[in-house]
């Protein structure tokens, strides 16, 4: 999985998802992704591929659309595992959903 195919992946599902920071930070929801690094795949002395990336849907709707649609949409994809997690942020009143993701 490269960079590229990350950036379509999210954008497919939030067209207005911002590579490490939105646009629309402050807003009552928005989206933000980042590439992590490699993953430690070897094989004949070569890296053999792998990338981690986080997706970040910070939110104020309890039942919000665009996070199911990335548990929707990651759940389906074959190169994809992924940990879901989900965080109260009491001070912003903002609920983030954390999508930790290793792809090939």
């Amino acid at each position: 999985m490269t960079k590229a195919e990350i950036q379509a992946f999210v954008v497919s599902i939030d067209p207005n998802a911002g590579h490490y920071e939105s646009a629309f930070r402050g807003s009552d929801a928005y989206t933000e992704w980042r590439e992590d690094g490699t993953l430690p795949f070897m094989g004949d002395n070569r890296h053999q591929g792998g990338i981690h990336f986080i997706i970040d849907r910070y939110t104020k709707d309890e039942n919000d659309a665009i996070a199911a649609a990335f548990f929707s949409a990651l759940e389906e994809k074959d190169d994809v595992a992924f940990e879901h997690i989900t965080d109260e942020e009491p001070d912003t009143g903002y609920i983030h959903h954390i999508f930790d993701c290793e792809g090939c």
